[in-house]
């Protein structure tokens, strides 16, 4: 496995969105997904530094930042069944506690961990571990251990009062810490040298953001049907039209994408593909109404243009939440686990 630069000492993207196999014979199976492929062993590419500080929004400063998770404390059980346990859990990092649910799979460990970044919900509404139950119970069926992060100001979380017109970027900062708080752990049922990546939507973001934040945190990351890789770009498609007055807020703190330019760049994790060095699985369907397929296809060009691991697989038919053909995009993401992190 891969050294780790980074310690486990005392260890988002802005944007509003929705959040059994296969089988029969020949005239049942589905057409193949189309995929587009790139790889290289290039080495990652830091930005010169500038003269002036990085602003404090902005991917330079959290990759500029001492990003720490620790103190992962397993509380009640929420289930038992003949798989796995699930946990209500929380975790430090960035001076908040963050809740979460996580799921251990029965046996003898220690087993490899992914840390899932769900989609939005709001949060008024949102209940801890919601948004991504399919995966959380079949990649612990698995033989994974299942870190679902709820976010700051989600669930049992601490406040950041802050964070939308930050462009949620702590979301960024949560997935990091979560990993660092798995990682930093020591318990025996987690590997903390084997630890991946999944997100879903606005959690796609959040992937992206961390990929290039933090190289080599990871093994490997999937993302499901994601936003844009720039953020004005989501704004734009969810928020502006519909009159959000925290939008309003955010032109105020930090100006429109026309009269602040340099500010959306550095906010942009397309921005920095160069930094990114693990590889990295996109599905989008081609049917999704909420999030343009152009997103993907886009993001994977550029991850491509900078030599990267990259490969998207476009799923023809399916929406946004993906439906009919969810168990065999499931089958691809755990083969794609199982050869990066097993």
């Amino acid at each position: 496995m891969r050294s780790r630069s980074w310690t486990c000492a005392a260890a988002g993207l802005l944007v509003v969105a929705a959040v059994g196999c296969t089988g029969g014979g020949d005239a049942d199976r589905p057409e193949p997904p189309a995929t587009t492929r790139a790889t290289s062993s290039a080495p990652a590419r830091t930005p010169p530094p500038t003269a002036a500080p990085a602003d404090p929004v902005s991917i330079p400063a959290l990759i500029e930042r001492d990003h720490h998770g620790s103190d992962l404390r397993l509380g009640d059980v929420l289930a038992r069944t003949s798989a796995y346990t699930r946990y209500a859990v929380t975790y430090e990092t960035g001076g908040l506690t963050v809740s979460g649910i996580m799921n251990v799979p029965e046996g003898k460990g220690p087993f490899p961990a992914l840390v899932l970044a769900h989609g939005y919900i709001d949060p008024a509404v949102y209940t801890s571990g919601r948004g991504l139950a399919r995966e959380q119970d079949l990649l612990a069926r698995n033989g994974y251990v299942v870190l679902h992060t709820d976010y700051r100001n989600h669930a049992g979380s601490d406040d950041d009062p802050d964070n939308d017109v930050n462009l949620r970027l702590g979301y960024t900062e949560d997935t990091i810490g979560a990993v660092l708080a798995l990682r930093g752990s020591g318990r025996p049922e987690i590997d903390g040298d084997r630890i991946g990546l999944l997100g879903r939507s606005m959690g796609g973001g959040v992937v992206y953001n961390t990929l290039v934040v933090a190289p080599g945190l990871v093994d490997a990351a999937v993302v499901f049907a994601p936003v844009s890789s720039r953020p004005d770009e989501n704004i734009d498609h969810f928020q502006r039209d519909g009159d959000d007055p925290v939008v309003a807020r955010i032109d105020a703190e930090h100006g429109t994408p026309e009269e602040n330019p340099k500010f959306w760049r550095e906010v942009a994790p397309v921005t920095y593909v160069d930094r990114a060095s693990e590889p990295l699985l996109i599905h989008h369907g081609t049917a999704d109404d909420t999030c343009p397929l152009t997103w993907s296809e886009r993001t994977a060009a550029a991850f491509e243009a900078a030599g990267k691991d990259v490969e998207l697989v476009k799923w023809r038919g399916e929406g946004h939440t993906f439906g009919p053909r969810w168990p065999a995009s499931m089958d691809r993401t755990m083969a794609f686990f199982e050869r990066h992190l097993r």
